[in-house]
């Protein structure tokens, strides 16, 4: 059993920059590979990013590459979103997940454990 709280949401200003954290618990937590997904109102979840348990392999949604960064410390348990040069479309709820097998997904229905989520906030 896994259990990840995020954390580092907020309002900021178009351009500006957050980080989000995500803490998971639990013994093998380090071993599973993870994502962040996004949904806005009236929208269905999207994919981020995701990252490999060892980190050795990223992968961006089309709409953050370039400005959204996912890394990760696993003697920490936890997983980080740099997110630069921020948009008011960035606006949404933020989730990460984890996935027991392979090196992360682009697909919510891949990932085994969710967060409750953090809310950003993007003004123009």
């Amino acid at each position: 059993q896994v259990q990840l709280v995020e954390s580092g949401g907020g309002l900021v200003q178009a351009g500006g920059s957050l980080r989000l954290s995500c803490a998971a618990s639990g013994r093998t937590a380090s071993s599973y590979a993870m994502g962040w997904f996004r949904q806005a109102p009236g929208k269905e979840r999207e994919f981020v990013a995701r990252i490999s348990w060892s980190a050795d392999s990223t992968y961006y949604a089309d709409s953050v590459k370039g400005r959204f960064t996912i890394s990760r410390v696993n003697a920490k348990n936890t997983v980080y979103l740099q997110m630069n040069a921020l948009k008011p479309e960035d606006t949404a709820v933020y989730y990460c997940a984890a996935r027991r097998l392979g090196s992360g997904s682009a697909y919510a229905q891949h990932y085994d454990y969710w967060g409750q989520g953090t809310q950003v906030t993007v003004s123009s």
